[in-house]
């Protein structure tokens, strides 16, 4: 399957997270527009996602559009989401990302081979909180496990769980996928046992499997079950 059908859904996607009409330039560029209500950052926000070559940026208000419309166009869109080049051209206070998403079709996915080790439970089960103190709070912040809405998938070694992986079901049946993985068991290949099953389940439902990633470790785990990286999302206050 190429890229085409999986970019089309991904800029669906983020362009009704936008939450006000607008879309990603089939020529590229870079698309601001005022959305104090956007999904695609914090509240009071500026948001800025690109992929496949254009970008759609999301600011709170109209004062806010104008300094961004200036600093963006003289940028070409990777510049966009590059923390260290926006902060050249804007007043920024704090930066979130940036962090690199990647999907994947039917066709394309590398599953891990079903293993017994990998139980299933509810996405509510309390050994996920126990496995987020594990990990810590930046990790678990990221990883975001305690807002998957699927069934959770479990590795557990002497009795404790130490790699977790589920999805929340976001607009546009998309799938976003969580994964955590103790810090002591990394490197195991336990994220992507779970992250498999998580995905598996993803797809049987129909869905579209987002994988957001910052950590190199965690992009190579998308990418070892066959994701590709579409685009990359930066959130920024100013």
């Amino acid at each position: 399957m190429s890229t085409d059908p999986l970019l089309a859904r991904a800029r669906g996607l983020w362009e009704d997270l936008a939450r006000v009409p607008v879309s990603f330039a089939p020529t590229g560029g870079v698309n601001v527009v005022v959305s104090p209500e956007s999904w695609m950052c914090p509240v009071g926000w500026v948001g800025v996602m690109a992929l496949g070559g254009s970008a759609i940026v999301a600011v709170p208000s109209e004062s806010a559009a104008v300094i961004v419309r200036d600093a963006l166009a003289g940028l070409p869109v990777e510049a966009a989401v590059d923390a260290a080049a926006v902060r050249a051209v804007l007043p920024v206070a704090r930066v979130l990302g940036p962090a690199v998403l990647s999907y994947v079709s039917p066709e394309d996915f590398r599953p891990v081979a079903a293993s017994s080790t990998v139980e299933q439970l509810p996405g509510h089960h309390p050994a996920l909180r126990s496995l987020e103190k594990t990990a810590g709070h930046e990790d678990t912040a990221e990883a975001s496990l305690d807002e998957i809405t699927s069934p959770a998938f479990m590795v557990r070694k002497h009795g404790k769980v130490v790699a977790a992986a589920g999805y929340q079901a976001w607009p546009r049946r998309t799938a976003h996928i969580s994964v955590l993985t103790a810090p002591a068991v990394r490197g195991r290949g336990l994220a992507r046992a779970t992250g498999s099953a998580a995905v598996t389940h993803a797809l049987a439902a129909g869905l579209l499997p987002q994988w957001r990633a910052r950590p190199q470790a965690s992009r190579r785990v998308a990418a070892a079950l066959g994701f590709e990286e579409l685009g990359a999302q930066l959130s920024i206050e100013i």
